[in-house]
């Protein structure tokens, strides 16, 4: 594939245009780094998929994005790292393993922790293959050979190191604290795995009677059930109507147990009666209660949401059904006197879908204070992370700024076991890299790491530290830039930003560029309940990757989101079309050029100027925007110039030389038409590399293939304004010849007779000078070019920069059938606007119509108006 390929079919079919061209390039090694310090190096880590499943369209726009900023560096001459992997996932992944043993009516536990993890291992490969194949497809240029797992030794390692340094700086630490707890995992959450929804609830009132019979005091919970582990009632201590119950005991209903009355200024005096009960084990605020009063710690349910031995007579319940039966029994002895529906905030499990329990939980926690602080004060630094847009910066810091500790432990079998053993008699804790040589008198913690805890590592942890001589560590990092949503700024981002300052003292990457989510033509988000989801291969399947990968990277500006259109991908398709019947003319009429035969020297017509000109203005163009990452300004330059400039002008325009007599001039405009085509697959080449590859192995040339040809630069002998100008006035001309043939109904066929006046007598030499293009483009029966002409009395006219163009009337048209014509056309748009006018009128329609249909109507009447008085002027020009 190296060597000048032969013939090109006469269709455009992607999937044989894709077919093996990526094992060319993986054989080939072109997408390794190669570790040359002749070249500056640049770094890009891939955001490890999980090894849950297939890939969707988020990571096809993501890995699309990566893909081009890489061969787009790897071109300019940079020794490229793109480095490929995979994240274990710890819930998710176990989560579709013991579903699928469910399946099989087995779980975890007949198997046990060994065997399980077996399979889950067995699960990550199938899956990664899976993975691998899409990448395939979608033509990345990673580096195979440093492709790296979350789990894998190097990785562990990193994980052990980490773990066991922040313990010994104490920035690691094991306590009892209100968790998310996950009943259907049976796992703690971090926050950002909880998702908040609003749902259908109530506030159920109760009157809890004070100890002494003096009456009651009110409360308000929107889980009762969790009354059962009331140890407190608070108050605020300014609030003139408890402060007399300060001290005072309640009898706490169903369970008889006395609790006191406190003060905390927690309590909002003005939200419902003024007075709160406290469960420490269920709830942080009242954990924090709790903790100032000294309060006792009662926790009613177990790990699975059923209710334990403190719930008394509830236990075994499901929570869910201990709050029916409790509600009954409550109302029964008039303890609960109001139930009041009411839309609140519930969080739900991001994994499981599960409501997620505050709960009562020793765990291990990272201390996120001193972490944060450094990573906040890097953004005030030369090293500091650039977010592309740059709004994003400030959601990153806010959210740094109001960070809790991190909840690090998952009461899971799958993912990195907690460096940490209990000895079996005293209970002390020992935390190393490698268990306590007595192994027999120690544990080891049952539970994992939280997954972003590993893959907060991942732009260090895979060039191999904590080995520190690592010669990739010491070459390939700070990278240069990461890719990836806006919805895990907080989960990744930030924590890769923390560990890195950390471990590193500098910054993980350069840049970081944030993108949205896929939504579909209605702007939902894509999910399975709505059944909207787009599979990335069924695209690729029916349009091929390039069309995909240039919609996703075109169709939205930075940060925002971006909305799937099967009609854009079609459009895209079309594209790609194009350029290949383009390219099949410029080889067809090459006659074996070879590449030491392509000469630019020779004279030059405006058109071949103009073209080269237009070349170095998009080479500046697209290369600036994608230097800002803005790859949807950089494909709208590249679209304008292959589709508008070269396809429609240059082309049509080099034929007349190519299909000429002179030999010297046939020669020039072959050599630009290889040049610019060459030029131009190279600056597509990182959007659409399949195609641009396929073209470019055609074309005659001394490169191996298009991933490592040299980015195109401008070359300042090529620009020339005047000519540029010049051909400008032409293609303003041509366009008004045929607009105004169009208007008149008479075909390009037809000779027709063309005066223009030229503004001044050098716009007037260019157009002589020109006149052959005008001759072919727009077959006049006779040609006037002067600076003074008698206008024709009834001529069609357009009027352009430098010249003004008349079309004789007599030589277009029939005058008196275009009269007939016209006159049909003015009463269709008189009765239209009559029609919107009428209907505007009428107050019940405006008035009970939605906005959107009123205004609709009211830009049709505008466009009406337009329409109808356009007719009525080129009526009167004929009719004077």
């Amino acid at each position: 594939m190296g060597k000048k390929e032969v013939s090109m079919p006469s269709k455009y079919d992607p999937n044989e245009v894709e077919q093996g061209r990526y094992d060319y390039w993986v054989n080939g090694k072109f997408f390794e780094a190669k570790d040359d310090e002749s070249k500056d190096p640049f770094t890009v880590v891939i955001p490890p998929p999980n090894v849950t499943g297939k890939l969707h369209l988020g990571h096809a726009w993501d890995t699309t994005l990566q893909d081009i900023i890489t061969r787009y560096k790897r071109m300019q001459g940079y020794d490229v790292l793109w480095l490929p992997g995979m994240d274990h996932a710890g819930i998710a992944t176990q989560a579709k393993v013991e579903a699928k043993l469910k399946e099989e009516g087995k779980n975890r536990y007949d198997l046990g922790r060994e065997k399980f993890i077996e399979q889950v291992w067995d699960w990550k490969e199938e899956y990664a293959s899976f993975i691998r194949k899409q990448w395939e497809k979608l033509g990345l240029g990673l580096d195979y050979s440093k492709e790296r797992f979350t789990l894998d030794d190097g990785l562990s390692d990193a994980v052990r190191e980490v773990f066991v340094t922040l313990y010994e700086k104490d920035l690691i630490y094991r306590g009892q604290y209100i968790i998310n707890w996950d009943p259907d995992t049976q796992t703690a959450l971090s926050d950002i795995e909880v998702i908040y929804k609003e749902v259908q609830g109530a506030f159920y009132h109760m009157k809890y009677p004070l100890k002494d019979g003096s009456g009651h005091i009110e409360i308000a919970t929107t889980r009762p059930e969790t009354m059962l582990g009331d140890t407190a009632v608070a108050v605020h201590p300014d609030d003139e109507r408890y402060q007399h119950l300060i001290g005072k005991k309640v009898i706490l209903p169903i369970t008889e147990r006395e609790i006191e009355i406190v003060a905390d200024d927690y309590v909002d005096m003005e939200f419902g009666s003024g007075a709160v009960k406290i469960t420490p084990a269920h709830d942080p605020n009242d954990f924090e209660i709790g903790n100032r009063h000294d309060l006792e710690r009662i926790l009613i349910m177990n790990e699975d949401g059923s209710m334990n031995e403190n719930a008394m007579k509830y236990q075994g319940m499901d929570r869910f059904e201990c709050r029916k039966q409790l509600v009954k029994d409550l109302q029964e002895e008039g303890v609960l006197f109001k139930i009041e529906e009411h839309h609140h905030s519930v969080g739900h499990s991001e994994r499981s879908g599960a409501v997620v329990e505050p709960y009562l939980s020793t765990q291990w926690f990272v201390k996120m204070g001193p972490l944060a602080k450094a990573a906040i004060d890097l953004q005030n630094t030369d090293d500091k992370v650039n977010f592309v847009p740059d709004r994003f910066e400030k959601t990153y810091l806010n959210w740094m700024e109001n960070i809790r500790d991190w909840c690090i432990s998952r009461q899971l079998w799958w993912g990195h076991r907690i460096p940490a053993w209990y000895h079996k008699e005293t209970g002390e804790i020992y935390v190393g890299k490698e268990a306590p040589e007595d192994t027999e008198n120690w544990e080891q913690d049952e539970d994992v790491l939280d997954t972003w805890f590993s893959s907060a590592l991942w732009p260090f942890s895979t060039l191999g530290w904590p080995d520190e001589n690592n010669q990739d560590l010491n070459r390939y990092f700070p990278t240069d830039a990461l890719v990836t949503g806006y919805d895990i700024i907080f989960f990744w981002v930030s924590r890769m930003i923390f560990q890195s300052k950390q471990f590193m003292n500098r910054r993980p990457f350069k840049d970081v560029l944030i993108h949205g989510l896929v939504r579909d033509a209605e702007g939902r988000k894509m999910s399975k309940s709505l059944g909207n989801g787009v599979d990335p291969m069924d695209v690729v399947e029916k349009y091929g990757a390039d069309s995909l990968r240039y919609f996703l990277a075109t169709g939205s500006s930075p940060g925002q989101d971006l909305r799937f259109h099967w009609e854009k991908i079609e459009a895209t398709w079309n594209f790609a079309n194009k350029i290949w019947n383009a390219s099949r003319f410029v080889l067809m009429n090459l006659d074996d050029m070879k590449y030491e035969e392509v000469d630019l020297s020779g004279e030059k017509s405006v058109a071949d100027q103009w073209i080269l000109t237009r070349l170095n203005e998009t080479i500046q163009q697209v290369t600036r925007h994608i230097d800002k990452y803005d790859f949807g300004e950089a494909g709208r330059h590249l679209y304008n110039f292959i589709w508008d400039e070269f396809c429609d002008w240059y082309i049509e325009m080099a034929k007349l030389p190519l299909y000429g007599d002179d030999e010297q001039a046939k020669h020039t405009t072959k050599s630009i038409l290889v040049y610019v085509l060459d030029q131009t697959m190279r600056m597509l080449h990182p959007f659409m590399p399949f195609i641009t590859e396929e073209i470019w192995q055609h074309l005659p040339h001394d490169g191996e293939s298009i991933t490592v040809a040299e980015w195109p630069e401008v070359n300042p002998g090529f620009t020339n304004q005047k000519a540029s100008s010049e051909m400008k006035l032409l293609v303003d001309i041509i366009r008004s010849i045929r607009n105004i043939r169009a208007e008149v109904n008479t075909p390009m066929s037809k000779e027709i007779q063309m005066l223009i006046k030229a503004n001044d007598t050098n716009i007037q030499e260019g157009l002589q000078k020109n006149r052959h293009y005008l001759e072919r483009f727009c077959n006049p029966s006779e040609l006037t070019i002067d600076t003074a002409i008698d206008v024709p009395e009834k001529a069609m006219s357009a009027v352009v920069t430098g010249a003004e163009v008349y079309l004789p009337l007599e030589g277009l048209i029939n005058i008196e059938e275009e009269i007939e014509r016209l006159q049909k056309e003015w009463n269709k748009w008189n009765s239209e606007v009559e029609r919107v006018e009428k209907k505007l009128a009428n107050e019940k329609f405006v008035q009970n119509a939605p906005a959107d249909i009123v205004e609709q109507e009211r830009e049709k009447g505008k466009d009406y108006e337009d329409k109808r008085e356009k007719v009525e002027q080129r009526l009167k020009d004929l009719q004077s």
